[in-house]
């Protein structure tokens, strides 16, 4: 048994094998792909699967994360995918590409790019329907105006995203209407885009339909690349592994008890009122994991067991038709919003399955 628990499981060679069954999907209709590391905290190790996968760019959305793969050794570019003001001056002094909507902070990545004597390049995303983020169309041309004004930036690139917030999938449609941006920009102020990053995970439906991608050749890629699916349905993507993570929990007690509380019912832990069913005496396992290590609804357990309930530290399980016992473990597969949390948990050990080695976050 590991002598550590909670713990996820990571294997490397089916991150590897994901990307590189991706990159090559993509590029044959001439898409390259950003490997996106948000979820995973800028782990040095799953950046180097993914580029050795085939990516061309690391993209994240914390500068924290990008100095860590830096500090690291990787050296490919980095790619900057939210830019708060205040981040400038280390936006321009660590990051070779960033994300950006406001001329305002480009103005103030400008000025700090005169100041370090570089060229910082910059990706204009347009809002297309989701409303995250984005320039309105209205105002995309008087927006690269300005910003072509500015000393020491460069426009390498539009983009745009979908299925984020507002769930708003990516559709000839949409994709349409921003090859026809890329178009128009280019015709009116005489400049060659070099990256049309047309979105993220959620565009594999739209690509495998569509006959023409237009000017998209660029997809910023994660949950696809780590947890092996689309994210509009979530549905499998064929050939990919679903298993590169997996979250490893430690039995902690294992009882017969009433399944019903006994007992005035008042607001639990979380402010909630909780009903119960009387199943009557029936085996409990409780596993040392709550919810400030993982959302308990991004949990599937992989035996399966039915989850009874959890508080912040404890999540019981029913546990009548399997022989736990203490010090027991049990395996969880997850979603990517319970992927994004255990990756961010202290608490949480890291262990990398096909290169021995494990540490803690």
């Amino acid at each position: 048994m590991n002598p550590f628990a909670p713990r996820i499981e990571i294997s490397l060679s089916q991150i590897r094998e994901n990307t590189q069954i991706l990159s090559d999907l993509y590029l044959e209709k001439g898409i390259s792909l950003m490997g996106v590391t948000k979820a995973v905290l800028g782990e040095p190790s799953i950046a180097k699967a993914m580029i050795e996968g085939g990516v061309q760019l690391i993209a994240d959305s914390r500068i924290e994360n990008i100095l860590k793969m830096k500090n690291a050794g990787i050296s490919i570019p980095f790619v900057l995918l939210r830019t708060p003001l205040s981040q400038a001056e280390s936006i321009v002094e660590n990051v070779d590409i960033s994300l950006n909507t406001e001329i305002e902070t480009i103005k103030r990545l400008s000025h700090h790019a005169k100041t370090q004597n570089k060229t910082h390049q910059v990706i204009i995303m347009v809002e297309l329907g989701d409303l995250r983020e984005g320039v309105m169309l209205c105002d995309l041309s008087q927006f690269i105006r300005e910003t072509l004004s500015l000393p020491n930036i460069k426009i390498i690139g539009i983009g745009c995203n979908l299925a984020c917030y507002g769930g708003i999938k990516p559709d000839d449609k949409n994709m349409r209407e921003l090859s026809e941006q890329v178009d128009l920009l280019e015709n009116e102020f005489q400049i060659d885009l070099e990256i049309i990053s047309g979105g993220n995970s959620a565009n594999y439906e739209w690509f495998k339909s569509s006959q023409n991608v237009g000017r998209v050749n660029n997809l910023r890629l994660g949950e696809s690349i780590l947890l092996g699916c689309e994210t509009v349905g979530r549905k499998a993507i064929p050939g990919l592994h679903r298993s590169a993570f997996q979250l490893v929990a430690e039995v902690i007690e294992s009882k017969k008890k009433p399944s019903l509380p006994s007992g005035e019912i008042c607001q639990d832990a979380f402010g909630n009122v909780s009903s119960f069913l009387d199943r009557g005496i029936r085996k409990r396992a409780i596993i040392a994991l709550g919810r400030q290590d993982v959302p308990v609804s991004s949990l599937k357990s992989i035996d399966p067991l039915r989850m009874i309930g959890s508080s912040s530290d404890h999540i019981i399980l029913d546990g009548e038709s399997h022989n736990l016992e203490v010090g027991d473990e049990v395996r969880f597969s997850l979603d990517y919003g319970g992927l994004l949390a255990v990756m961010t948990s202290p608490f949480v050990m890291k262990q990398f399955t096909d290169c021995n080695s494990q540490k803690a976050i």
